[in-house]
Formats: structure tokens, sequence, C-alpha cells
């Protein structure tokens, strides 16, 4: 089992990560592809996760834990670039979560 410290610093991944994809919304669609999906536009980007979406589910269904974890690291992928396509900031988000906490 991880540490606690372990598990805090996995979190802020997402946060990290969220930067760096917001970081590519002005790059060269020619040397990144998270800047390739920004200037195809929110359209093709909410294809995207949804395509993940379903890859990871399959994956769920399949029960190959290996498969099931890089697929949703896909599909995490994808819904931050949504995030930052439509200027939503992760803080939002948690937000959200932590008004849900025990309902």
């Amino acid at each position: 089992m991880a540490k606690d410290s372990g598990k805090t610093e996995d979190a802020r991944i997402l946060d990290e990560l969220y930067t760096i994809v917001e970081g590519r919304k002005g790059a060269d669609p020619k040397s990144s592809n998270t800047a390739k999906l920004f200037q195809r536009g929110t359209a093709k980007i909410a294809q995207k996760l949804g395509e993940e979406a379903v890859e990871t589910l399959i994956e769920g269904l399949r029960g190959d834990r290996e498969l099931l974890a890089e697929e949703s690291a896909d599909l995490l992928y994808h819904l931050l670039v949504l995030w930052a396509d439509q200027d939503l900031p992760p803080e939002a988000v948690w937000k959200a979560l932590a008004r849900r906490r025990g309902k």
C-alpha cells in the first residue's frame, strides 16, 4: 500500500498536467498533439473524450487492470483538455466533488 504522502503527490499530477495542457493552447500543432486537439476545436476534443471513455469501459469489463490504468490515464488526459478548452480549472471540479461528499 502506498504511503499517504505518495497519494498526495499522485493526486497533484492532475493539477500539474492541467497546467501543461493549458500551456499548449497556443503551441504549434505540428509539434504538440495537445495543440492539434485545441486547433481542431471543442467538438473534436469531446469526440476524443468519448472514444477514450468507451475504451476505458471496455477494459473495465475485460478486467485487465494494467490496460484499464492506461485507458484511464488517456480518459483523464482528454478530460483535462476539455476542461482547458472550456477554461474550467480543476479547482472547480474539486469543489463540486467536495460538495458531494457524504451524499
